[in-house]
């Protein structure tokens, strides 16, 4: 890969593929320069997929944020598949933050994703993201070190089940 394409590659992950952020910026009109072909992109957007796929933890909701941004400018099943899977298999152990932050960005993936994706993905991650909104309410407040209310513009565990709430409404909206 020579010089510009790196470059044009680091300006495209920077952004996360979105040409708005980078008109925001100022920064499009130089990456239109390099002339990057649309398969190109394509095959940045999946590196970057893979990526952030792998970087899933419980501890932060930093990687399902990410890959929420991704699914708004490239829309690809595969994320919705693996992030209801991987929060259905690991995130009722996470604190009530990180479990309402995952579920809020799956809502945002699905919502990308769903005409690309079967009625029964949609079901199916629509569900995981019910159960793990449903738990944050049901279940006491639980936030680990690092982690803090304020820092979402939320008071007490009654603004953490409002927000909850609401993404249970989006939900409902996405189903039907």
């Amino acid at each position: 890969m020579n010089d510009l394409t790196q470059q044009a590659k680091e300006c495209f992950a920077r952004y996360l593929g979105s040409f708005v952020q980078m008109h925001r910026e100022g920064v499009l009109e130089q990456y239109k320069q390099y002339e990057i072909p649309r398969e190109m992109e394509l095959q940045w957007f999946q590196e970057m997929v893979t990526g952030y796929l792998q970087q899933l933890s419980i501890r932060d909701w930093e990687a399902v944020s990410a890959l929420d941004a991704l699914s708004r400018q490239f829309q690809d099943p595969a994320i919705v598949e693996n992030t209801a899977s991987f929060a259905a298999r690991n995130l009722l152990s996470a604190d009530s933050i990180v479990r309402l932050m995952y579920a809020e960005s799956l809502v945002g993936i699905i919502r990308s994703n769903k005409g690309v994706i079967p009625r029964d993905l949609l079901f199916s991650a629509c569900r995981t993201a019910v159960q793990l909104l449903e738990s944050v309410i049901a279940e006491p407040l639980v936030i680990d070190p690092g982690h803090e209310l304020q820092s979402l513009g939320l008071k007490d565990k009654r603004g953490l089940n409002s927000r909850a709430k609401k993404s249970i409404e989006e939900i409902e909206v996405l189903i039907n």
